[in-house]
């Protein structure tokens, strides 16, 4: 592996969609105890089946990292076509710790390594130090035998990020402005950075993303391309619910992006789940951390539809409602928004298959599906 110091666009190198072809995916095992509860127990298992079903079903080569300690463990919870590689890290986060990879019209795939500083650095980042996440991006790279495009000046997580292979990047302010990032720079310089290292011409923004998530509002929670004119976003309806308004911010600036340019995006609204919040039994099981609590009693969630993968030959989407738990309150609300959702995700990708997993597990670790697994791109 070399470090390269150059530009992707300058050597003719682009991000390409999540919906094109993959060359496999990479997660990294969960285990740490402030951020999943009961020693992960739960989290392993949901990671588990999503893993087997992105091997199994989206046919693709998937990765799994882990620390030396959960080796076994996870070999023996993962089909026997998951590499599973030992790698330390500071938690399971392989979108915004792994590299962005990038593709040029050969076939040839290099990687971008970002700098990563838990989603805020000092100034509101969840957790430190975050030094093994920091080193993950490179020896992913090498792992692959990709060369890596040096980017280490410039705070970026994978989650805060989205293309649609065609010169378009979307993202969102809140984010990408904040000043846990990248303070000393404007938005237009951001924009620059952006267009440079993922060969794109241009930046759609979204002003903001799903209500109460501590990564400062990912894209990758709020909308996705579906297809290189096509957007799924995650919209609110109730107007009472705080994510209405911020929904309603990120769906005008796409309707502003389609009055200003002749190709247009097609829009389709994904509902938000009903809300999930933390139950006291989960924050229970949950490490300190600095002596302060990580969950807290009815803290809500950054749950959403939007926060799917999409595999070589199937969607990975979560679900919120528990089959395990059909006496609780919501279950009947929530099974229908999930079916709701579901319904529009089959006719968004009529050629591959949706499968809902039950993610509730996941998302008490502040991310979802999209947040925990990273796609290696090939030439079609």
């Amino acid at each position: 592996m070399q470090i390269l110091h150059s530009l992707p666009k300058d050597d003719g190198f682009h991000m390409p969609a999540e919906f094109e072809a993959h060359l496999g995916c990479i997660l990294i095992w969960p285990e740490r105890r402030d951020s999943w509860q009961f020693g992960a127990y739960a989290a392993r298992k949901a990671f588990s089946k999503l893993v087997n079903a992105i091997s199994l079903e989206g046919h693709e080569k998937v990765t799994v990292a882990c620390s030396h300690s959960q080796y076994k463990q996870a070999r023996a919870c993962l089909d026997p076509s998951v590499r599973v590689i030992e790698m330390s890290s500071d938690d399971s986060w392989a979108r915004d710790i792994g590299p962005s990879f990038v593709i040029n019209n050969d076939g040839l795939i290099r990687g971008i390594n970002w700098s990563f500083n838990a989603w805020g650095g000092l100034y509101n980042g969840l957790y430190f130090p975050w030094d093994k996440d920091d080193d993950c991006a490179l020896k992913l790279c090498d792992l692959y035998d990709a060369d890596a495009y040096d980017a280490s000046d410039f705070v970026l997580e994978g989650g805060s990020i989205h293309s649609n292979g065609q010169g378009l990047i979307m993202t969102t302010e809140a984010c990408l402005l904040s000043k846990g990032r990248n303070p000393d720079l404007s938005r237009e310089e951001i924009e620059k950075k952006l267009c440079s290292y993922l060969g794109a011409e241009e930046v759609l923004w979204l002003p903001r993303g799903i209500y109460n998530d501590e990564t400062d509002e990912h894209v990758d929670n709020i909308a996705a391309f579906a297809a290189k004119d096509h957007v799924l976003i995650a919209y609110c309806d109730d107007e009472s619910d705080p994510q209405y308004e911020l929904s309603q911010a990120s769906l005008k600036a796409i309707e502003a992006y389609n009055e200003s340019h002749e190709q247009k995006l097609k829009i389709t609204k994904l509902p938000m789940p009903y809300p999930i919040t933390m139950r006291e039994e989960e924050c229970q099981g949950l490490d300190n951390w600095g002596f302060e609590p990580t969950r807290t009693p009815g803290e809500r969630l950054a749950a959403s539809y939007a926060n799917f993968y999409i595999a070589n030959d199937s969607v990975l989407m979560p679900g919120f409602a528990n089959e395990e738990r059909k006496d609780s309150p919501d279950y009947e609300i929530q099974h229908k928004r999930d079916a709701e959702a579901l319904s529009i995700m089959k006719e968004a990708f009529p050629d591959r298959k949706v499968i809902m997993i039950y993610a509730r597990d996941i998302l008490i670790g502040g991310g979802n599906i999209h947040c925990i697994t990273q796609q290696v791109p090939k030439k079609a």
